[in-house]
Formats: structure tokens, sequence, C-alpha cells
């Protein structure tokens, strides 16, 4: 009974944690930041961990997102193939996980968030029909 409350526990606190770095990642690249966003961010700050937060640092000071959701066993951030280990511990709740490919922290997408539809491909340009050479130009050339 021990074990089984323990795990129900860290499970909780990994999709809040995960929960948490997502609201700060949408907070720090909102094109309009809200009046309190700054304190609101610094209140989910102090609900990471450290070590976590570091490496979350670090990604954004390189220009990249912190997060990246999976759909379709893919990162989105990179669009690499995730491997179906790392998708079962994030099914799990077990431990938070990093993308091999791209480094960041790794969330399973909602089921019910609609993926968002693929642009459609740009129309080929029309190629005109070459001239066919005649055999006065052939003979010519």
């Amino acid at each position: 009974m021990a074990l089984a409350q323990k795990q129900l526990t860290i499970t909780c606190f990994m999709k809040t944690l995960l929960k948490n770095l997502l609201k700060l990642q949408e907070i720090d690249f909102a094109d309009r930041p809200e009046k309190n966003a700054e304190a609101v961010a610094a209140e989910i700050r102090a609900t990471i961990p450290p070590p976590i937060l570091g490496h979350y640092d670090r990604l954004i000071a390189r220009g990249k997102k912190g997060v990246a959701l999976v759909r379709n066993q893919v990162c989105t951030g990179c669009h690499m193939r995730i491997p179906i280990g790392t998708i079962n511990t994030l099914m799990q709740g077990q431990d938070i996980q990093l993308c091999d490919s791209c480094g960041r922290y790794l969330a399973l997408a909602d089921e019910s968030e609609p993926a968002p539809a693929p642009a459609a491909p740009a129309p080929k340009p029309v190629r005109k029909p070459r001239k066919k050479k005649t055999t006065q130009e052939h003979a010519t050339a």
C-alpha cells in the first residue's frame, strides 16, 4: 500500500512539474506579456527544482523553447522519433525525460488537444512546354 501511495505521489509531482514548465514557457514566449506575467513566472519558478530550472534557462538563453510536446512518437521541437521506452516513462509519469536529439524536456500532448493542421504544400508552377527544334536548326547547330 505504501509503495502505491509513493508512486501516486511521484506521478502527481511529475505531472505538476511538466505543467508548470509548460506554463512558464507560455509566459516566456508570449507575444504580448500580461501585466502580472513576471510575478506569475516567479511564482512558477519557485515550484520547479533548481537543476531542472537551470537546464530550462540554458535552453531559453540559446533561443530554444525548453519544453517540447510529443505527438505520434515524435518530438515537436526537433521532429525526431522518440524511443518507446521514453514515451512509456512519460505515460506512467515516473520521471521527467529529455529529448535525446534536441535536449528539450518532453511532455505528452493531450489527446483532447487537436494537432495543428499541416500547411498545404504550395502548388508547383506550371512549366511551359519547350519548343522543339526543327531539323534545319539541328543542321546549323
